[in-house]
């Protein structure tokens, strides 16, 4: 709501006259129920009309009057909804949905950790493994396997990092935000 209470973690209820939805991330139409995690559209007099000069971006996203957000989203029994992570940064390791933000997210309990991005990257035998880039905190010391064996208790199999890096620092936004894109260019420069 604009005033009141909003549990903690969410965004909110929808605006008046707005009408989101979570659905499918395999047929991209199914309304998923209550508790469900797929990708959130929206429709209602504030969405707007499409992409400057971008016809092809505006037909993906916009699809008979519903905003396809690329936020993967669930919804609450009470009708809240709750940000997972950004579809296009899902993470597919032989099969399996990863998503970057959940790794994150044990990750950074670690409490030598500082900070630390995730994202996938090239894997010849799975197409693609998890990757995390770790910032210690001052002072503190890790070697990979102690933080693979930190999420090995708290994640599913493959979930866990094939990989960890060690950084001083990660690329961010000028509000901060770990740039997840440039670690993955980064890599790709480092292998080619």
């Amino acid at each position: 709501p604009l005033f009141g209470y909003n549990p903690p973690g969410s965004i909110g209820l929808p605006l008046p006259d707005t009408d989101c939805r979570i659905i499918s991330l395999e047929d991209e139409v199914t309304v998923l129920p209550a508790g469900e995690i797929g990708e959130l559209v929206i429709k209602g007099p504030n969405i707007m009309k499409g992409y400057h000069n971008m016809p092809t971006e505006t037909a993906n996203s916009l699809r008979d009057g519903w905003l396809y957000t690329g936020d993967i989203a669930r919804m609450d029994e009470d009708g809240y909804f709750y940000i997972v992570d950004r579809k296009k940064e899902l993470i597919k390791p032989g099969g399996y949905q990863v998503w970057p933000r959940e790794i994150e997210e044990v990750i950074a309990t670690n409490p030598k950790v500082m900070e630390v991005g995730v994202a996938g990257i090239p894997d010849p035998y799975r197409g693609e493994t998890v990757k995390a880039w770790v910032v210690l905190k001052p002072g503190e010391e890790a070697t990979e396997e102690e933080i693979k064996d930190y999420c090995k208790d708290r994640l599913a199999k493959f979930k866990i990092p094939t990989h960890v890096e060690f950084r001083e620092e990660l690329p961010k936004t000028t509000v901060g935000k770990i740039l997840r894109r440039e670690l993955v260019r980064q890599e790709k420069e480092k292998v080619s």
